[in-house]
């Protein structure tokens, strides 16, 4: 089950640790001078309450939903009571000679409750009647209670200012992650709908034109189906559903894949494959995504460069990387062709090709000369720990291509 991130569940377990400690120092401290209090008897019931509610309500401070308002009124005012009847319970000479008060530092813990939960605003109203208590209970105001009061009051706005920029950056980065998500999501449709639906229709109106007659007009309907899922998977991402599980993929199998397996099926007498000789092994996603860019870079090469357009498919299995090269003898690409594809929505290469390699953390570097053809190089880098077949880094095996070129 996955844990909702928060930047401001540290605070609360530092509130509760605050809040316990201080009960146990304010329960010593009267313990001490016990026997200096005029009234020591009322003061004794009090740390006894105090003492017992900060035990009964550490459920309250754990988190902002347990923590009401309710609970901060009764906590509020507990630390407040326990300020006004110092007063009384305690001579005045140590009153005016400034001795603790009865909670003593333990009113700080419930002036930062309201600071966690409600933010800066909160925290003044608090510390502001905090502040009026301790006037009162000095009868007049010197230098000390003044510092004590503005340290409050001040620590206590300055953590609730904290806390809400805190919460205003968890949103946006909640946000931000619910939009990344969306937008993987839709790139990653948007591949299988290329590698597909796409393919088919685009087929389908150019067999249709050949063909003419009904034919022709069923090429045509092909050709509009074509260019309206084109926008479609070319708009915006949709909002993301929270929770929603996954990729929503089917699920890989498990243990590494031979690159080549995946592979050997694109093997034709028009399209030659090179590999190694031992497996070239990659986790599942890596290498089914590594051989979808592959297909989709061949079905750019069967529809621009013809069909009898020959391909080649050259494997190198580098000690830090998979390298993968497709490359034909078209026509090439004219420059600023693929720019312009994307812009009308065509997304073989920026999302079926580089779309697959950058999700993977690799690179897809498309190099092409009119009239010379066109090559795609498909880098995978390997991480740490990644599959490796038994002898390949040692092999050095040399891969001859169609033309004779050898590679390492």
């Amino acid at each position: 089950m996955a844990v909702r991130m928060s930047v401001e569940q540290p605070l609360w377990r530092a509130l509760l640790a605050y809040r316990l400690l201080t009960a146990a120092y304010a329960v010593a401290l009267y313990v001490h001078a016990y026997g200096h209090l005029r009234h020591p008897l009322p003061g004794g019931v009090y740390m006894a309450l105090l003492a017992g509610w900060t035990l009964a309500t550490i459920g309250r401070v754990r988190n902002a939903e347990r923590c009401t308002r309710a609970f901060l009124a009764a906590d509020l005012t507990v630390a407040v009571g326990g300020i006004l009847l110092t007063r009384y319970v305690d001579t005045m000479e140590r009153v005016e000679s400034g001795a603790f008060t009865l909670p003593s530092i333990w009113t700080a813990g419930a002036v930062l409750a309201f600071a966690v939960k409600g933010g800066w605003r909160w925290a003044a109203a608090a510390s502001s009647l905090v502040a009026a208590a301790d006037l009162v209970e000095r009868g007049s105001p010197s230098r000390d209670t003044l510092h004590n009061v503005i340290l409050v009051w001040v620590a206590s706005i300055a953590i609730g200012y904290v806390v809400e920029v805190a919460r205003a950056s968890e949103r946006t980065l909640a946000r931000a992650l619910q939009i990344e998500a969306a937008t993987r999501e839709r790139e990653r449709l948007a591949r299988d709908i290329h590698d597909g639906v796409l393919q088919v229709l685009a087929m389908v109106q150019r067999r249709g034109n050949q063909a003419g007659g009904e034919a022709a007009e069923l090429g045509r309907l092909a050709g509009e189906q074509e260019a309206a899922l084109r926008t479609l998977i070319s708009a915006a991402p949709p909002a993301p559903r929270p929770g929603a599980p996954g990729d929503g993929g089917p699920a890989a199998p498990d243990g590494p894949q031979d690159l080549r397996t995946l592979l050997a099926p694109h093997a034709s007498p028009l399209v030659t494959l090179s590999a190694p000789g031992t497996p070239v092994l990659l986790a599942p996603h890596a290498a089914a995504e590594l051989a979808a860019a592959v297909g989709a870079a061949l079905d750019n090469v069967h529809q621009h460069a013809g069909e009898r357009a020959h391909a080649w498919i050259l494997v190198e299995d580098e000690p830090e990387a998979v390298l993968v090269t497709v490359r034909d003898d078209g026509p090439g690409i004219a420059e600023g062709r693929i720019v312009a594809a994307a812009d009308e929505g065509r997304l073989g290469v920026a999302q079926s090709i580089r779309g697959r390699l950058r999700d993977l953390g690799g690179t897809a570097e498309l190099l092409s000369v009119p009239g010379q053809g066109t090559e795609v190089e498909l880098r995978l880098p390997r991480g740490p720990g990644e599959y490796r077949a038994p002898g390949a880094a040692e092999s050095g095996a040399a891969l001859t291509d169609a033309d004779g070129r050898g590679r390492t």
